[in-house]
């Protein structure tokens, strides 16, 4: 394993010979330092976004108006993701 700034890193996931650049379906996965709930909070099973987890999402939402190429399907904005 490899050092970065003098701390052990997790090699890579991405498949070596995968040009993540072609068209194709991603699924993505943010988590927040620590696990910090940082965007909001369920109750009663629904998630209810704070200030920052609007923000989230709104920017989220507006990635198409940046790169007319990329199509949004199914999406949530989770306490910690």
């Amino acid at each position: 394993m490899t050092l970065f700034r003098n701390k052990y890193r997790i090699e890579s996931i991405r498949l070596k010979h995968w040009d993540y650049s072609s068209d194709c379906a991603y699924f993505v996965t943010i988590c927040t330092k620590d696990r910090k709930e940082l965007f909001g909070e369920i109750r009663n099973g629904i998630m209810g976004l704070n200030e920052i987890g609007n923000e989230a999402a709104i920017c989220w939402q507006n990635i198409p108006s940046h790169f007319p190429f990329v199509e949004l399907d199914d999406w949530i904005v989770m306490p910690n993701h």
